[in-house]
């Protein structure tokens, strides 16, 4: 039985905006740890569906998916907003 992992969307740290962070993501957990590649060295395996992110529009239609399809699933709760409310006069002190 596959195992998910279900969380929210992150704020992307490059901008200011919180596009689509409203939106859940299913992703499977790996079975395997990555072992290197003997030739290049590089990180790997072969399980592939730890590469498969499923995007829904709320935490309700991606629990109905993991039920549906049966795979054991955990999901990881959002972070709570702390906003950091400063004066602009804040900056020259």
């Amino acid at each position: 039985m596959k195992t998910a992992r279900i969380y929210q969307r992150v704020k992307n740290a490059m901008q200011s905006g919180r596009a689509r962070t409203d939106s859940w993501i299913l992703e499977f957990e790996p079975k395997t740890a990555q072992e290197p590649d003997p030739l290049t060295g590089w990180a790997g395996g072969g399980d592939t569906s730890n590469q498969v992110r499923i995007s829904f529009d709320s935490l309700d239609a991606a629990k109905a998916y993991a039920e549906r399809e049966g795979y054991a699933y955990h999901v990881v709760p959002a972070r709570e907003r702390k906003l950091k409310l400063q004066a602009y006069a804040d900056n020259f002190r």
